[in-house]
């Protein structure tokens, strides 16, 4: 489960009814939401929240670091709480589905030196693709 909540209150941010339903439908594991799924299951919530304050909500946690926004191909971005736990992710290349993985080793130690050409990496997305079990069943 994300702390998402806890890390919002931690910062002091103001929690109004709406930045709070936001929070609690990105809260939680292998959470990867479009911003349209996240406006319906907030709405389901608090009727009266807008488009428009999902959206602008979701470009405020983005700023602060407290969500990361995912793209792994040409389908919406995707909104993923899990900011402040290093992983990578696997999609499924036919439904789109997205889980967090967590694989030993240390991939910006992997890029030697003479492939950084003078860089100065700062971060690794890594991205597995593959068929989730439900569509390769199908």
């Amino acid at each position: 489960m994300s702390d998402l909540l806890e890390r919002l209150r931690g910062r002091g941010w103001r929690m109004t009814a709406q930045r709070r339903v936001v929070a609690e439908v990105l809260d939680g594991d292998h959470v990867h939401l479009t911003a349209d799924e996240v406006h319906a299951r907030a709405v389901a919530k608090l009727p009266e929240i807008s488009r428009a304050t999902v959206y602008n909500t979701l470009g405020e946690l983005v700023s602060l670091g407290e969500v990361l926004e995912v793209a792994t191909d040409k389908r919406a971005k995707r909104y993923d709480p899990n900011a402040h736990s290093p992983h990578h992710h696997l999609v499924c290349a036919q439904c789109g589905a997205i889980k967090d993985v967590h694989p030993g080793g240390n991939p910006l130690a992997d890029l030697p030196d003479s492939e950084r050409f003078g860089f100065a990496v700062s971060g690794v997305e890594v991205t597995y693709r593959g068929v989730c079990p439900n569509c390769a069943a199908a």
